[in-house]
């Protein structure tokens, strides 16, 4: 945590348009929105003194954290076929990541009458997915092995972008994130999700020989690096950040890919990077998720900045 004299203080247009902009991105052309600040009290999945909390709310490490997670889930093969032939990221990439972008922010943040319902919706939206890889394997997005690999992804994804990335997160609040994405992992379908650190690196290491390369992690790289998903002023970082996400997979995983060091980050890139997790992590977004939610507990803007 910070202390509180480590908030930045923008001015007052300035933090305007950081706010809209934070909005923006995690509202969907299409589909419901959620008010954070309701209703009044409510506590959610997770409490707000947990690591997840201050994780999610740093949109750097939501975005490499995210962007790594879909690689690792586009390498292996079932959970490639269905995200590929069932989701809109060729189509309307922006679209998908706003709305994957609030189903994670109302999971971690969103009152349990809120989370509890959209967690239910996606799951049977799952249970209507399936189909056969290119191989000739049957799948389905409701496997529970396949949701734990899913989830597995996501959450070594975040915890390892904000730690290497935003400011370093100890082996105990590794586990501790690791712990808290348990119960959630329960909820989507994921019975076998990894409940440490340790508990993460031996799924990792199980999945050799079953993950593959494939041309669609290259059109998802490009996609993401070419798409105008961020603000126009920020657009410039958005290829950066893609490469961030590249950089922290594992060796041996980005070998079998396919991902060489020029998909990785460029030496002058990695202090740009750790420089705008680390000061974003010091600007409170009124309008996010997180400040809302604090919000409707009675905390202050400040409480996860302090």
């Amino acid at each position: 945590m910070h202390p509180n004299n480590s908030i930045i203080r923008l001015p007052g247009s300035l933090q305007r348009w950081l706010d809209a902009a934070a909005e923006a991105l995690l509202t969907p052309q299409t589909g419901r929105t959620f008010d954070f600040t309701r209703p009044l009290g409510e506590e959610g999945i997770l409490p707000p003194d947990s690591v997840s909390w201050r994780v999610f709310k740093n949109p750097i490490a939501l975005w490499v954290g995210g962007v790594a997670a879909v690689i690792l889930e586009l390498a292996e093969p079932a959970v490639r076929t269905g995200v590929w032939e069932h989701s809109s990221f060729r189509k309307d990439p922006r679209d998908r990541l706003q709305r994957t972008g609030l189903a994670a922010m109302v999971t971690v943040y969103g009152a349990r009458s809120m989370a509890l319902p959209m967690i239910a919706g996606v799951v049977r939206m799952h249970a209507n997915v399936a189909g056969v890889t290119a191989a000739g394997v049957p799948y389905s997005a409701a496997d529970a092995q396949l949701l734990s690999w899913v989830h597995a992804t996501a959450a070594f994804g975040f915890a390892e972008a904000y730690s290497r990335y935003v400011a370093p997160l100890s082996p105990a609040e590794l586990d501790a994130f690791y712990r808290e994405g348990e119960p959630v992992a329960q909820l989507y379908g994921a019975l076998d999700s990894p409940r440490s650190d340790i508990e993460r690196r031996a799924l990792f290491d199980s999945m050799q020989g079953r993950l593959e390369p494939s041309p669609v992690i290259f059109e998802f790289l490009h996609i993401m690096g070419a798409s105008p998903v961020f603000p126009r002023p920020l657009f410039w970082m958005q290829p950066m950040l893609v490469r961030a996400a590249v950089e922290m997979i594992p060796q041996w995983m980005r070998a079998c890919l396919g991902l060489t060091e020029h998909h990785g980050l460029r030496s002058r890139e990695r202090w740009l990077v750790k420089r705008a997790g680390a000061v974003s992590d010091r600007i409170i977004l009124s309008e996010s998720p997180a400040t809302q939610s604090c919000l409707r507990l009675g905390l202050p803007m400040t409480y996860l900045y302090s």
